[in-house]
């Protein structure tokens, strides 16, 4: 699918000319519409075609994206699907018209089709429909046409420019029913000194270091009165001296309604006041950094006036408007929730493998992970091109699931092709590996299964070999064979020396992921606790 697309106007070629889009026309001088052809190689090109022929448009296209996004990880930042969906399901009513002005590569704007009608899973239905329209922008002219294609691919009715959203704004006196925003942060050269006397800083002059401030403005700018914005900010942002007064501001008027701490962010829920609009007394704080299912029922309670989890404004106007929701947790629980993160923290923990230091690289026959498939020592399977994953009573593993090591999260009904996953099988996606402990899910879209005959292979020495394969392709190299993966001819008892290993670096990778986040909640209730008494340091050396 070639990245021209600019929303699903009248325009030839299913091109959005300004003359036929009202979206498209309203886009300021520096962004335009994305409407310019990819050209691509003839053998490319053929195998693209051979690759949609063989699995749908819409299934080729999602495999090309990922392997992209997976080539250059270092150079994009993904909002992770759970946050996105969530983000989308807080704001966005049935039948509105939502706009991501840092769309990047569509992951706001796909989240209502992942939890809705997707026809990549199988066109099923769900509780919430899908927004009327879609608006995007994004300052890189590539990730702005993937976002276009994809969302042409579903027949979801959309508008994606690309330019710079502050200082070209492509959607200029559009206002949508929701802003979505994942927006990149700590970027000094956001526009500062252009944009000193621009009309969107209702709430005051973001300063020159506090750009994520500037977008918080700039989406409540772009939303109706009454319409949410969810917009994910730097924890720092909640807190920072230089963005106390337009914070405040924010509070005042009623604008900003809740902070909520996420693993690595804060999302910020934001409420456009109307005229004459009574600002609330109160704004919700929470920390779902352990737990996002709280953060749903968090909000309904707050939006029906019920919520225990508030913090009144006015004390908050009085002190140093401080809204990390750390510092707000409620007092008492500030000593069990410490030591409950310092025993899961120990828990944690790993060590590496003791590994004997070579010299020089052994010179062992090798062979393929191609030629052990021929020799019936490992077979392969795929899930089926179109497998719903969305719901239903089975569970699914998913790519998410690979590579966050966690239990399989998705679901999905009883259709043909299923393939279900056993104890030992090796499941890859990419350069993520695992092999799997338990059986009763079945595999999710993009992953492949490898089987071992485990008389004479180990799965963990296969794992590791895979992953290591997978680490080593280049940045941009887009014709990597798994089947050429190259491992050691080994007896299975040498092999199962090598898994040991590898599977030790497996867990402590799981270890340092969790201890990681766990890090972080313990030095913030350390530092909570100790500065408000309920924690103190033991008395070493001292005598009674």
């Amino acid at each position: 699918a070639p990245g021209t697309y600019a929303g699903d106007g009248p325009g030839r070629d299913g091109i959005a000319r300004a003359e036929d889009d009202p979206g498209a026309g309203k886009a300021a001088e520096g962004a335009r519409a994305v409407d310019e052809p990819v050209g691509l190689d003839l053998e490319l090109a053929e195998l693209i075609l051979e690759l949609a022929g063989q699995h749908g448009p819409l299934t080729a296209y999602e495999f090309l994206c990922e392997r992209y996004l997976e080539a250059h990880s270092r150079q994009l930042s993904v909002t992770r699907d759970d946050v996105a969906e969530l983000m989308v399901r807080l704001v966005s009513p049935d039948g509105a018209t939502v706009l991501d002005p840092a769309c990047g590569v569509g992951t706001l704007l796909l989240a209502p089709a992942r939890s809705v009608h997707d026809p990549l899973h199988g066109g099923g239905g769900g509780e919430r429909g899908m927004p009327a329209r879609m608006l995007g922008q994004e300052l890189s002219e590539t990730s702005a046409a993937i976002t276009a294609s994809r969302l042409r691919l579903r027949g979801i009715e959309a508008t994606v420019v690309a330019g710079d959203s502050m200082r070209h704004d492509g959607f200029a006196g559009e206002r949508a029913d929701a802003v979505v925003c994942d927006p990149p942060f700590n970027e000094r050269a956001w526009g500062y000194e252009e944009l000193t006397g621009d009309p969107r800083w209702e709430h005051g002059l973001p300063p020159r270091g506090e750009p994520e401030l500037a977008w918080v403005q700039h989406c409540l700018t772009h939303v109706k009165p009454r319409g949410l914005v969810a917009i994910l900010m730097p924890p720092a942002a909640a807190s920072r001296k230089a963005g106390r007064r337009i914070r405040a501001n924010l509070l005042r008027a009623g604008a900003l309604r809740a902070v909520v701490a996420l693993p690595g962010s804060d999302l910020w829920l934001l409420r456009r006041p109307a005229a004459g609009e009574r600002p609330p007394s109160d704004v919700l704080i929470l920390d779902a950094t352990a737990d996002l299912s709280l953060v749903e029922p968090a909000w309904q309670a707050y939006v029906e006036d019920r919520s225990d989890q508030t913090v009144r404004i006015i004390d908050l106007l009085a002190d140093e408007v401080d809204m990390t929701p750390a510092r707000h947790q409620r007092r008492d629980d500030v000593g069990r929730a410490f030591a409950e993160a310092r025993d899961r923290f120990l828990a944690a923990a790993a060590v590496p493998p003791d590994l004997k230091v070579l010299e020089q690289p052994l010179d062992q026959p090798a062979t393929t992970l191609g030629d052990l498939i021929k020799e019936g020592l490992v077979t392969s399977a795929q899930a089926p091109p179109k497998m719903a994953a969305d719901g239903g009573d089975i569970p699914v593993l998913t790519t998410d699931d690979v590579l966050n090591g966690t239990s399989p999260s998705g679901l999905t009904s009883t259709q043909q092709g299923l393939v279900a996953i056993r104890p030992g099988d090796v499941v890859a996606s990419y350069s993520a590996v695992r092999v799997m402990a338990d059986d009763g899910a079945v595999l999710g879209p993009h992953l492949t299964l490898y089987r071992v005959d485990a008389r004479r292979l180990d799965p963990d020495f296969l794992a590791g070999f895979l992953r290591a394969a997978g680490g080593r392709v280049t940045t941009g190299s887009s014709r990597f064979d798994v089947r050429r993966t190259r491992l050691p001819r080994l007896s299975l008892r040498e092999q199962k020396a090598y898994g040991a290993a590898f599977r030790q670096l497996a867990v402590l990778e799981d270890a340092l992921r969790e201890t990681s986040a766990l890090g972080q909640t313990l030095i913030r209730l350390g530092l909570d606790g100790l500065a408000d008494g309920h924690l103190h340091p033991p008395a070493h050396g001292l005598t009674s």
